[in-house]
Formats: C-alpha cells, structure tokens, sequence
C-alpha cells in the first residue's frame, strides 16, 4: 500500500511539469511547442495557447529566444485563390475570457536563423514578451517533427477539457 500511495504522489507532483504550462498575471500558457525541424532547416514555428483569465485584454508583443538569430509573432493566411501567405504582425491580442490558440494556419512564432539543432524532447527557453503581464520565461518542448502524428494535435484542450473559447488565427 506505501508503494501506491507514493507513487500516486509521484504522478500528481510529475504532472504540472510534464504539462509545462505557465501563469504570468491573468494569462495561462498551455503546451508551448516546436515540432522538430530537420537537421539542416534555419526556421522553426512555436505553437502554443493563451488563456486569458482577466478582465482586459492583453498583447503578445514580443518573443526572445537565444536558440534563433530571431524570433516573430507571425500569421498565415490563405485568400480566395488559395494562395497561402505568411508575415509578420506586431501583436497578438488576447481578448478577455478568451484562449488564442497559435497553430498551424494562423498565429504562430517563428523561429529564424537557428543556431543550433533542435532535437525531440528536449525543452528550450523562450521569453514571451506581453504589454501588460509583462515578461514570462517558457520552456517549449521539442515536438515530433510535422508528419510524425503531430500535424493534427489539437493545443486547445490538454488532459480532454476544453481550455476556453475563441481562436486567433
């Protein structure tokens, strides 16, 4: 019976860090990730949610990570030709009662001139930058690469609960 009940422990105290969410003010980050880039590749996207817990809205305004010579909030859109675009924006907002979901097709970060190989299951810090939160340290976990089960993972729910409403991209 000890040992049950020390591993139930084990388990409860293991799951928030395997979880690898963060709070910074109002805003919750759930499951910040990067799907293994190949070897050779200069770019990586981050994906991640936002969950707003406030009463205002806030800004993802900034991303620094020292993995990349650079690192931006970006979103891809697709027009009515289905001509598929990608570019840079200035913020990200994250409405009050609201998770932003940065995925695939929409808002995302992108990671430029990688310095070094990005290898799965590893963790990388990144310093998401927000107007009014402030500056919050996040470990991204190295995902499987894209093609590997991943591509169709929903980030909006973690442990089958839905994590909130609405969208950003």
């Amino acid at each position: 019976m000890k040992y049950i009940l020390t591993f139930a422990a084990a388990l409860l105290l293991a799951g928030p860090a395997l979880a690898h969410e963060v709070m910074v003010g109002d805003l919750e980050i759930i499951h910040a990730n990067i799907p293994q880039p190949a070897a050779s590749a200069k770019a990586a996207g981050g994906f991640l949610a936002i969950s707003n817990n406030g009463a205002e809205a806030d800004r993802l305004i900034g991303v620094e990570a020292d993995f990349a010579a650079k690192s931006e909030t970006h979103e891809s859109k697709v027009d009515e030709n289905g001509v598929g675009t990608m570019e840079h924006v200035d913020f990200i907002e994250i409405p009050p009662g609201q998770t932003v979901n940065l995925e695939h097709g929409g808002y995302h970060i992108m990671f430029m001139g990688l310095k070094d190989t990005l290898k799965e299951g590893e963790m990388r810090k990144v310093t998401l930058i927000f107007e009014h939160a402030g500056r919050a340290e996040v470990e991204f976990m190295i995902d499987p690469p894209m093609g590997a089960g991943t591509e169709d993972m929903d980030h909006s729910k973690m442990d089958g609960m839905e994590m909130g409403e609405g969208s950003g991209g």
